[in-house]
């Protein structure tokens, strides 16, 4: 436990330490958010905002992590999964931000390079742990399925889902951030119990840097995590699940998430199929927004519910 509390203290040091350094830097380079027009009205005094400040949020879980852990291959794969999606998340960032376009890295490059990250995982997975095998643990019934070679394509759903949603959930100040904190509070726990002490301090470190870099990123925010962050946390959160043998438990913890992702997935099909829209505006957090509730209302009902179902997930475990 005391390990698991000085990796936490030293992600949110780094992170509080690295900030005030990192922010006016962005600023200068003028790496600012560009915020589309379609979005809600009250968002475009956010425009110029510092974004990228993933960059230290990533600094704090990693440096806490080696710090802290006792390096094994279930701590340095957690980290691949984690530094994988920071590359990806930092040239999509760099691509919108820096050269100006406005699609950032296109979708099969992202996926490629998360292909790369499966097959590698996997394989290295698969020389050094003994516990690792193509199997799905489904909670509640207690029944594990042997998924053979369609592990990898299972894997990578996983993957694909878990950044991307936590990604889409990066909307509103202090949401991604928050969320994210209580989910790998939950996960810290489910490491705990099922014996992977080393990636408890892995989600302690998440947790650390989250609620550090919350100091900067709560309403009214001094900088966004960008997709440099948000893909990165969303890799981590895949990388405990995966490691762990909990896949289908990341879909409870991280229900937020979900809600987030699916939103968008039927507000396009519908609008696609029927031209007609579910929801206000998608992601569902737009959605309460244009139904009137402050930001500051929507991040803590989110939170709330966050809290709800890590808690559901524990029980389930």
């Amino acid at each position: 436990m005391e390990k698991i509390l000085m990796a936490g203290a030293i992600a949110a040091g780094v992170v509080l330490m690295l900030a005030p350094i990192c922010i006016p830097i962005l600023h200068k380079l003028k790496f600012g958010q560009s915020i589309r027009e379609e979005g809600p009205k009250s968002h475009q005094k956010k425009s110029g905002t510092p974004t990228m400040g993933g960059i230290f949020l990533i600094a704090g879980i990693v440096a806490a992590t080696l710090l802290i852990s006792e390096w094994n291959a279930e701590i340095f794969l957690a980290l691949f999964i984690l530094l994988g999606h920071f590359i990806l998340g930092f040239i999509d960032d760099y691509l919108k931000v820096v050269r100006k376009h406005n699609q950032g890295l296109l979708a099969r490059y992202k996926l490629l390079g998360q292909i790369i990250i499966v097959v590698v995982t996997t394989f290295v997975a698969g020389e050094l742990l003994s516990d690792f095998s193509p199997t799905i643990w489904l909670p509640i019934a207690d029944v594990t399925i042997n998924a053979g070679k369609f592990y990898l394509l299972f894997m990578l759903l996983v993957m694909v889902g878990a950044s991307n949603a936590v990604n889409l959930t990066d909307g509103l100040d202090g949401l991604a951030s928050g969320c994210m904190a209580i989910a790998a509070s939950c996960y810290a726990v489910i490491c705990l119990l099922t014996g992977h002490e080393e990636l408890a301090i892995f989600c302690a470190a998440t947790v650390g840097a989250c609620i550090g870099f919350l100091k900067f990123n709560f309403h009214p925010a001094k900088v966004f995590m960008g997709d440099t962050g948000s893909l990165a946390l969303g890799g981590a959160f895949a990388a405990v699940g995966i490691l762990t043998r909990t896949e289908i438990l990341l879909a409870v913890v991280g229900f937020v998430f979900v809600c987030e992702a699916m939103s968008v997935i039927l507000q396009v099909i519908s609008f696609k199929t029927t031209g007609k829209r579910i929801f206000r505006m998608s992601p569902l957090h737009h959605h309460f927004e244009l139904g009137g509730w402050s930001e500051i209302k929507v991040v803590f009902v989110f939170w709330t519910v966050g809290l709800i179902f890590g808690v559901v997930g524990l029980t389930m475990l």
